[in-house]
């Protein structure tokens, strides 16, 4: 048992690595988007501007909310990147940890 949920746990952070890139994906895009260097009327660009909108906004909108106005300057994706490095670094590895000292003991 405690194999399967050390797999889940290595899944888990797989996803979250990859997370960390679709975020750096949005956050570039928006820039090149805001100085229009790429334009959103080419299908592909627009296809996927869509797709990292809807892959992100879900975690960075209750961010942005709880942050206070920053005159235009977002930083969501950078909270957002800290709070997944938090995870992985430290909380992953203690449930990891937990797992191991209890499948010994039991």
């Amino acid at each position: 048992m405690a194999s399967l949920l050390l797999s889940i746990l290595s899944f888990i952070g797989f996803l979250l690595s990859l997370y960390i890139y679709v975020l750096i994906a949005w956050a570039v895009l928006s820039w090149l988007l805001a100085f229009n260097v790429v334009n959103t009327r080419h299908p592909v660009v627009n296809t996927i501007a869509e797709f990292l909108y809807r892959i992100t906004e879900p975690v960075l909108r209750p961010i942005r909310q709880r942050l206070p106005n920053m005159g235009g300057i977002d930083i969501s994706p950078i909270i957002a990147w800290l709070i997944i490095l938090f995870i992985l670094w430290v909380i992953l590895p203690f449930v990891a940890d937990l797992i191991r000292s209890l499948s010994a003991h039991g």
